[in-house]
């Protein structure tokens, strides 16, 4: 399996290496090693390859070229590659090695904000997808609005298997409550990236005093709005944690009392978008505000266990959490468990899991 990631808190890959060995499989994990990697007990073969290159199209090159020459070398009957910027190598891998490809798209890769406004990035990549992607023998992606895409751009088929947490770590509400204490606790969980609205998130304190901002998570913006809070008058309610582990992330989210899960609308991949920390908020028993997006509004209308923004920015975001917190105080605990309840039996990922399997034999 090839990620391009240091795999310290991909959950997505983690869940897919461990339930492949669960049914028999010898699995490897390559990565990468950044400067800030740490080091990680991995319940499976991990490697991590230090390259020259940090970004770019010469850390792509130099990426792809290495993993096609590791995997290569470890003669696999199955390479998988994880998002389309591993594709390439793992393409040249599997020929290599007479191996099957199996592709697993988390995102809608040449969609992403970060290469808007860059044409040749964008054909570069949907170049890679439209050339690869019907070659590969197997592939799977995070929700149907994804597959449904690539089925009517490339003809081809995609399983779904959804980025959902396993429902065993699950923390009862009351406990959640009883430690947060009287201010609530506002969770931005995930990288800290362009269009993700954790500038949002920081404005809205103005008109929510009774609440303060936790940012669990690590990204290319982080430093900045580090900087943008620091300039509030309410700085003191914005707290950064930077990059947890997995296990810290699960403590970190049992105790707070809103979700926020908010994204522009800044192309395909974000709009088609069903982030893993909605499946984490639903284990947790954590309502959420979330963007009107497809997938992720879905979940949240569908099981009535949050709000949608109506529109866009701090304002309505501040007001969709001071409807949420009037709307779910006023609402009895086995109300609150029955609609959690449903969303579990849904988004649990040894029910998931299971399609994998499927999809791998």
């Amino acid at each position: 399996m090839a990620v391009t990631d240091d795999l310290e808190t991909d959950q997505r890959v983690a869940r897919h290496a461990e339930a492949l060995q669960e049914a028999g499989c010898e699995v490897t994990v390559i990565g990468r090693e950044l400067p800030e990697s740490r080091a990680v007990a991995f319940g499976f073969a991990a490697e991590r390859m230090s390259l020259r290159h940090r970004r770019g199209w010469k850390f792509y090159a130099e990426y792809n070229r290495r993993v096609a020459s590791r995997i290569a070398a470890l003669r696999p009957d199955v390479v998988w590659a994880n998002d389309t910027d591993t594709l390439v190598g793992c393409w040249v891998a599997s020929k290599r090695c007479g191996a099957r490809l199996v592709l697993d798209c988390h995102e809608l890769f040449p969609e992403v904000p970060e290469i808007q406004g860059k044409p040749f990035v964008r054909w570069v990549w949907t170049t890679v997808e439209r050339l690869l992607m019907p070659r590969c023998d197997a592939r799977l992606t995070v929700c149907q609005s994804i597959a449904d895409y690539y089925g009517r751009r490339y003809g081809v088929e995609m399983a779904v298997v959804r980025n959902v947490p396993s429902g065993k770590w699950r923390v009862e509400s009351g406990k959640r409550e009883a430690e947060s204490g009287k201010q609530r606790v506002l969770l931005y969980q995930g990288a800290v990236n362009v269009g993700r609205g954790v500038d949002w998130a920081i404005d809205a304190l103005e008109w929510l005093p009774e609440c303060r901002l936790v940012v669990a998570g690590d990204g290319d913006l982080l430093e900045q709005m580090k900087s943008y809070a620091a300039g509030k008058a309410w700085a003191e309610r914005v707290s950064f944690l930077g990059r947890v582990s997995p296990a810290e992330l699960r403590a970190i989210t049992a105790k707070a009392d809103v979700g926020l899960v908010m994204l522009e609308d800044m192309g395909l991949s974000y709009h088609y978008a069903l982030p893993n920390r909605i499946g984490d908020f639903v284990v947790a028993g954590v309502p959420m505000v979330v963007s009107d997006l497809p997938e992720m509004a879905a979940v949240v209308r569908g099981f009535d266990i949050g709000e949608v923004i109506d529109g866009t920015g701090a304002k309505a975001l501040a007001a969709a959490v001071e409807r949420l917190l009037g709307r779910w105080g006023a609402m009895d605990a086995g109300q609150r468990e029955a609609r959690f309840g449903a969303a579990r039996e849904d988004m649990d990922w040894e029910r998931e899991k299971l399609v994998e399997l499927i999809i791998d034999n």
